[in-house]
Formats: C-alpha cells, structure tokens, sequence
C-alpha cells in the first residue's frame, strides 16, 4: 500500500497557513484579515505593524482569490522547494512578504494588499532560474520576464483591476535577486 508523503513541507504549510487565515477572516467577517492578513501603512509604534508585513502574504479576498493562488503556489513550488531546498526557499518567501509589504507601504500609502501572488511570482522566476549554468542567462528567465512581467507592467499602466500589479512585478524581482543569490545553494 503507497503511503502519502508531506512532499514539499514549506509550500503545503503554507498552502494550509493560507487555507486557515481565509477560515478566520470567514468566521470574524474580514476583521482578521483587517488585523493581520493585510498589509497597510500604519504606525511604526503598532506592533502589528511588524506581524502585517509578514502576515499579508497569508490573506486572501475570498475562497477564488485563495483557491487561484494556492493552484499556482501547488503546482510551481514543491519543484522550486525540492531544487532550492526548504531552508532557503521559507528565506525567499520571508524576504519577498517583507520587501512587498514595505514596498506597498510607500508607494501604496492609501490602500491595503493581501495574497499570495507576489510568492507565486517570486516561484515562477526561481523556477526559471533553475537550469542556471554558471555565465549564462536561462532564456526561460527572459521569456518569463517579457511574458509575466511585460504584462504585469502593462496592466499596471493601463488596467484599474484592484489587483496589485506592483506586488507581481515585486515578487518577480526577489524570485530573480534571490535565484541568483542562491545560485550556490541548489541540491546536486
């Protein structure tokens, strides 16, 4: 008889982490998320100031935003997490929930972000960074790069969606710093 194996222990936590915040925010009608899964420019003397920067990265609008996230999150990082190792790759996502929610802060002082897409977007760039030899550039990174970012930027410009096209093109600058970065940190 096979067994199942928690095969990519960062992402599915964080896919369950993510799955219970959107529980919470049901059941206290978006105050949670309000409070801690949503990332607003406030006071530095609040401490949850501090949880928020980190916090939003869990927070979702609704069972669609969530369930369009956590598709992409299950299908891109458990290959990112098994090339990058889970240490590393738990660094990245920390690093890119405080760089986008600092980000959101001061260029966004008037509105509040949450979800998953800047880490589903800093997994597409470290998934394209992962045939990296040493001297070349993947063409795969530059594809990604026009394709996903060449969008993002012009629906930034020309789309008032609600969606923050910022935070992609954010999450897909860490992925491609921090590819780079641990270039001498994949598993052999």
């Amino acid at each position: 008889m096979k067994k199942i194996q928690y095969n990519s222990p960062v992402i599915l936590t964080y896919v369950l982490l993510c799955l219970a915040a959107l529980g919470l925010s049901v059941l206290t009608a978006g105050r949670s998320n309000r409070l801690l899964f949503c990332v607003y420019r406030s006071s530095l003397a609040d401490p949850l100031t501090y949880v928020r920067l980190f916090g939003h990265i869990l927070g979702h609008s609704g069972w669609q935003h969530f369930f369009n996230n956590a598709l992409y999150l299950l299908i891109v990082g458990p290959a990112v997490e098994e090339r990058y190792g889970s240490r590393s790759l738990l660094l990245a996502i920390l690093a890119t929930a405080f760089v986008s929610g600092a980000a959101h802060c001061v260029l966004a002082p008037g509105s509040a972000l949450l979800g998953a897409s800047g880490i589903v977007f800093m997994l597409i760039f470290l998934a394209s960074l992962s045939g990296m030899k040493n001297g070349y550039i993947p063409l795969t990174l530059i594809l990604v790069a026009v394709l996903y970012l060449g969008q993002e930027v012009f629906d930034a410009l020309f789309r008032n969606d609600g969606i923050s096209h910022l935070t992609h093109i954010i999450g897909g600058g860490c992925g491609t710093v921090l590819g780079f970065a641990m270039r001498g940190s994949r598993r052999k």
